[in-house]
Order: structure tokens, then sequence, then C-alpha cells
């Protein structure tokens, strides 16, 4: 690889980053390891800052490293799209690296993931689930999944659907504490609830047309609506979570829906979320018209 330029200097340090040594990276980018270390060395004195810190058992970023790393990331997944919009002639290949959260990537986008590498095999799709934000800018991810109202940024996102929300308990659960007949009931009970800084500790609720919320409280709070489905079968509360999350429970009877006249049926918005404009690869705009087209919630 040519490491003259300071897109290959990039590449040489993101590499370094990735994995965590020299030597590793060398073996991975086909260089000897002290082509590597002049690598870096030419950057830091350029940018005159130290990105590395080395000792003999590992490697460490400095906080210049950290950011060095975010943009050089950027910068080459910008690149790298650029080569692909014009090279590949609108036919989709390449890496895709999907992001979704936890439960609904399980329940919801694995099967659609199926489905959309059987329609276009020369796609690698790179699926990784969890319920942390991604750095899509950063080039942490092409496509990422995100519930809720968006906050303002350079992203591009469309809407692919939304899922309704239900508040539900396991029979034991009730059976110890009683079943909630209003609303207001629910101050007497251990809500589970969502540790989003973005989520009010207000349960929205109608009665005869007119919206109002309530605040609940409980013991235990949680990034993923999956594991709170999974507390309330334990019987450890109750939670207001979305439909798709529980749909089998609610089936099968190991969860109960609670205070049905109640709900205001107000749905969350699903969006994908990605990094638009002219050089947007095809397999990137495929899979979100193929998440338009297919996803059910």
């Amino acid at each position: 690889m040519d490491i003259s330029g300071r897109s290959g200097e990039m590449e040489v340090f993101a590499k370094v980053a990735q994995e965590g040594s020299l030597s590793a990276a060398a073996r991975a980018l086909g260089l000897t390891p002290s082509a590597v270390s002049r690598v870096i060395a030419r950057t830091e004195q350029r940018l005159g800052t130290r990105l590395l810190l080395r000792t003999t058992r590992a490697i460490t970023l400095t906080a210049e490293g950290e950011a060095y790393l975010r943009a050089a990331r950027r910068i080459l997944a910008d690149m790298a799209e650029v080569e692909e919009a014009i090279t590949d002639q609108g036919v989709p290949r390449g890496r895709l690296r999907v992001s979704a959260a936890l439960g609904h990537g399980r329940l919801t986008i694995v099967p659609l993931v199926a489905a959309f590498s059987a329609r276009y095999p020369e796609v690698l799709v790179d699926l990784t689930l969890g319920d942390e934000v991604v750095d899509i800018l950063g080039g942490e991810a092409d496509v990422a999944l995100r519930f809720g109202h968006l906050p303002d940024s350079p992203l591009s996102a469309r809407c692919i659907g939304g899922t309704g929300q239900v508040i539900v308990a396991s029979p034991a659960y009730l059976e110890r504490h009683g079943t909630p007949r209003e609303p207001e009931d629910l101050v007497r009970h251990n809500c589970l609830r969502f540790n989003f800084v973005r989520t009010a500790p207000d349960w929205p609720f109608s009665r005869d047309g007119q919206g109002f919320s309530l605040k609940v409280a409980g013991t235990i709070e949680c990034s993923s609506g999956e594991a709170l489905a999974q507390l309330a079968r334990l019987g450890a509360g109750i939670a207001r979570i979305g439909v798709f999350s529980v749909a089998e429970d609610l089936k099968s009877g190991r969860l109960v829906p609670l205070l049905e006249a109640y709900n205001p049926g107000d749905k969350e918005p699903i969006h994908a979320v990605f990094v638009g404009g002219p050089a947007m690869p095809a397999r990137v705009r495929v899979f979100i018209d193929f998440l338009r087209e297919h996803h059910r919630l």
C-alpha cells in the first residue's frame, strides 16, 4: 500500500489503533513493523503532538490520538464511499455495517438481514447488536436503527416504521402486589423504566379523549427493552415497552397487558440513520429502501 500520503498515514494509524500493536498492524497491512513505526512517528512530528503511548505490553491513544482516529475513520470512509459510488456503477456490493438495538435487532432486523442478503449476495452485511449509540460520522457504522425523535445532526434519516407501547407485568407480580385499575394506582407499584437521558420519568395516558402523564418510579432502570421485558417476566415490576418486545409473552400469557383503556396509542418512530449525499454507496441506498418496504412493527 502507498503510505507516502496523508490518507496512507491515516490508514496505518487507524489499523494500529484497531489491532492494538505495531506488529499486528504491520501484518494486516503487509508492511514491516519498522515501516509502521516510521509512519506513526512522521504523523506525530507533522502534527506536533503525541498520538500513541507505547509500553512493552500495550498501545493506548492519547486524547489527541482519539480525536485524530475519529477524524481519520470518517475521512477514510468518505474516500471509500466516493470511490465505490464512482466505480460500482450502482451495483450493490461491499461491506455494509449495520447497528441495531439488541431486542429490535434480534426480533426484527435479523430476519430482514437474512432476506436482504439473499437478494443482494454481493453485499457483506456486518451487523452489530447493542444498545450503545454508535458514531456514524466517525465511521463506526453505515446505517444505524434508532428509536424515538432524533436530535438535529448532519446525518440523514428515513423513518422505517414505528412501534406502539404497552404496560405489562407478570401474573406472579400482580398476584403479589395487585392489579392497577387506574393510572394513578401506579404510584404504589414498582415501575421499571428506561435509563436514557432523553426518556422522561412520566408515562403518558389518555382518559375521556384527554391526554395526560404521570410520574412513575421504581428500583430498576435499564437501557434495553429486551432486558426490561425479562425483568417484567421475572416479576420485578411493571414495564412500559414496545409491543414488539413482548408480543410473544402476551400471546403465551407470561406477561399481562395493563391499563389498556388508558393507552394513548402513541407510537415511537424508528429511523434508519446514515450519511446521505450523492456519494452514498448503492449498498446503503438499497438496504434503506429494503427496510422501508419490509419493516413491519
